[in-house]
């Protein structure tokens, strides 16, 4: 091996003597850019937007890419929501969406918030971003609160598996709103904190005046087919519209980073015909190569001395430092007033008592019970100073603050000073699942024990959460750790997805996403997480831990049905199946018939998603499904191995190496994300 300093002598080197070419754009690339995009009746939309006949090279990034639906409407991807483009005023960098999820209906199948990029989009001066919010899964108010909810500002949708639930729409804060002069914003604050959900969505001021004007579900619907205002930034110095007036048409070079004027004849870095390109480009030349040796003789100086190479990496490791901090501020700017609370350490202090009350411990730290200002009680994530990694922290933030599901935990706020971290979530009375799925016969003894039908509902809403999670979020989100210890229960039993430490999120639906090491609990683990042999990693993962739980939920009740132990083969219940293929039928003393078949539909369930290859197992969309059919429809799935398929070498994993293997956390190669 060379030494040290000269390999970074040689990669500076490699890296700082490139010399930026004029690569020249043939006459194809000016006619493209020349044409506008034609899709219905869009008119006149050119740079900087691109897609559909008009390339890449012919706008600015991706966020700036159109697609065509149906031939004729236009559509943008903005912070992973779909937005039908309905006008672009190129003169003032202005343009008009509104939510394709919301197009003729107020209750979409999902729901989430609108967000923007502020770094590349603002609301123009006409768009209020957050007065227009959308209260889903309500209760019957009070009475002190229905007189003051005009009856006409109620409407009701199916939404997140509940049936014509009541909601609300509201064109401002709770909080700001009075009756005859006398604030009731406390009252209404707590009856809207109730609902399962709410949006917020951006809306053109005049229709929010028509809404408070007319208060009924057609002037909502009529402000949301309206859309909002958007205007993007101009990062080009004014180039684009001298390039447009030299007689060229805008866009980026091959390298799509550096602007480029389309000529008929090749391309330009301003205008038409210019000779500045040639200039900046022999300038560049010049400055790269002295800085290129001037760079290179400092480095070979300082990595002469031992202490000089320590102190190097000192300041690189405080930039990386400095860098998580940044990412932080840019999670808070980008998300703007959809952002989750920020609090400061000392506010977590105080909301937990001097974190006086301990909820639970992991390895990532501790959870204590807290109180806000408002009374409403919170649970406290407070990592550890070890476990305080700013992109895994980031990462929880980032993924549950994308999420709005009945089935998934609310993050409520949280707290980033350094080294003190802290995420602030909704409080669950009933603790996590893991209170109630026993994983040995002592423990069976001090378990309370939760009725059947609560089980089967505890399962369909965990399978809702996830479905939630790959298909209907902003951004698909895969966990990787669906454990009991992760399932939350509120006061009535009703299970909420949490802590998202390991989560991936994955952009478009065939994305693949690199990932090094494997990721969740031993137990839990789908094999393709360890091997590739077994298969691509996907949401199918996310299904075989599912079913692992849900047979740990079943097993946990008739530890005759199945044994559980933490040793081996048993991850795999052989004991189950060879129960199912004696007779079928599940016989619990003292539970009725009916509580046999919910039992007998669960294992069959679980045995499903714990197929071993991904492609075997159901995808959580059809799990619900299963979990709606009768037992008869369900057939008793193969058995699943944990060696690898027929077609591969025979030295592949067995079981017993498979856990053996991550119980002493062998080394992983990285794997590829397929979804």
């Amino acid at each position: 091996m060379g030494h040290p300093c000269l390999t970074i002598s040689l990669v500076t080197t490699l890296i700082l003597i490139q010399v930026p070419a004029s690569l020249a754009a043939d006459k194809a690339e000016y006619t493209n850019c020349s044409a506008p995009i034609q899709c219905g009746t869009a008119q006149n939309v050119s740079y900087p937007f691109w897609g559909v006949n008009r390339a890449d090279y012919c706008g600015l990034s991706s966020d700036f890419q159109l697609t065509c639906v149906d031939d004729t409407s236009l559509q943008i991807n903005i912070s992973g929501l779909s937005y039908r483009v309905l006008r672009v005023d190129n003169s003032s960098r202005l343009f008009t969406v509104a939510r394709a999820d919301y197009n003729s209906t107020i209750c979409p199948q999902y729901l989430h918030n609108s967000s923007i990029d502020t770094n590349i989009f603002s609301y123009s001066s006409d768009t209020v971003a957050t007065n227009l919010t959308l209260y889903y899964g309500c209760d019957t108010p009070p009475a002190s609160v229905s007189q003051s909810l005009n009856t006409t500002s109620q409407f009701k949708c199916s939404v997140n598996g509940s049936t014509d639930s009541p909601g609300y729409f509201l064109t401002r804060s709770p909080e700001d709103i009075t009756v005859v002069g006398v604030s009731i914003g406390a009252q209404l604050t707590s009856y809207f904190g109730s609902c399962d959900t709410s949006v917020v969505v951006p809306a053109n001021r005049s229709a929010i005046q028509t809404i408070e004007d007319l208060p009924t579900q057609a002037s909502v619907e009529a402000a949301l087919e309206a859309g909002f205002g958007l205007q993007w930034a101009a990062n080009d110095s004014g180039r684009c519209q001298a390039c447009i007036q030299s007689g060229g048409q805008c866009g980026r070079e091959p390298n799509l980073v550096d602007f480029a004027c389309y000529c008929s004849d090749k391309s330009y870095s301003s205008t038409c015909g210019g000779s500045g390109h040639n200039l900046a480009t022999a300038i560049i030349g010049v400055v790269a190569g002295l800085s290129g040796a001037a760079v290179l003789f400092i480095l070979v100086i300082i990595c002469r001395r031992k202490s000089w190479c320590l102190l190097l990496k000192t300041i690189i490791c405080s930039h990386k430092n400095g860098q998580d901090h940044v990412d932080v501020e840019a999670f808070i700017a980008a998300h703007g007033s959809l952002a989750p609370k920020r609090y400061t350490y000392s506010d977590v202090k105080k909301m937990t008592n001097s974190f006086s009350e301990k909820l639970g411990k992991g390895g990532y730290g501790s959870v204590y019970k807290g109180k806000l200002s408002n009374g409403h009680q919170v649970a406290v994530k407070v990592l550890t100073e070890s476990k305080a990694n700013g992109e895994e922290f980031l990462n929880e933030v980032t993924s549950i603050s994308r999420t709005a599901h009945v089935n998934v935990v609310t993050l409520l706020g949280f707290c980033y000073e350094r080294k003190r971290r802290a995420l602030i979530y909704e409080y669950m009375p009933n603790g996590s699942l893991d209170k109630f799925t026993p994983t040995t016969e002592a423990s069976d003894m001090d378990c309370p024990s939760l009725e059947w039908k609560t089980l089967y509902q505890i399962a369909l809403g965990i399978a809702r959460g996830l479905e939630y999670l790959h298909q209907g979020c902003n951004t698909r989100i895969l966990h990787f750790d669906i454990k009991p210890q992760n399932i939350l229960l509120d006061q009535d039993f009703s299970p909420k997805i949490s802590d998202f430490g390991l989560a991936k999120l994955c952009k478009g639906k065939e994305s693949i996403v690199s990932m090094l090491g494997t990721r969740g609990t031993v137990g839990y683990i789908a094999p393709e997480v360890f091997s590739r042999n077994f298969g691509g990693v996907s949401h199918k993962s996310d299904v075989y831990s599912y079913g692992m739980l849900v047979l740990d939920m079943a097993g946990g009740r008739n530890k005759s049905t199945a044994q559980m132990s933490h040793t081996g083969e048993s991850y795999f219940p052989d004991s189950i199946y060879r129960h199912l293929e004696r007779g079928g039928c599940l016989e619990l003393p003292g539970h009725t018939t009916e509580e046999e078949e919910i039992a007998r539909k669960l294992i069959l369930v679980g045995l499903w998603c714990i197929q071993t290859r991904p492609s075997d197992r159901p995808s959580i969309k059809k799990v619900i499904e299963m979990l709606d059919e009768s037992n008869q429809v369900l057939e008793i799935p193969p058995k699943p191995f944990l060696s690898s398929p027929a077609s591969l070498p025979h030295n592949s994993f067995t079981s017993s190496s498979f856990i053996s293997s991550i119980l002493n956390k062998e080394t992983v190669p990285e794997l590829q994300v397929k979804l």
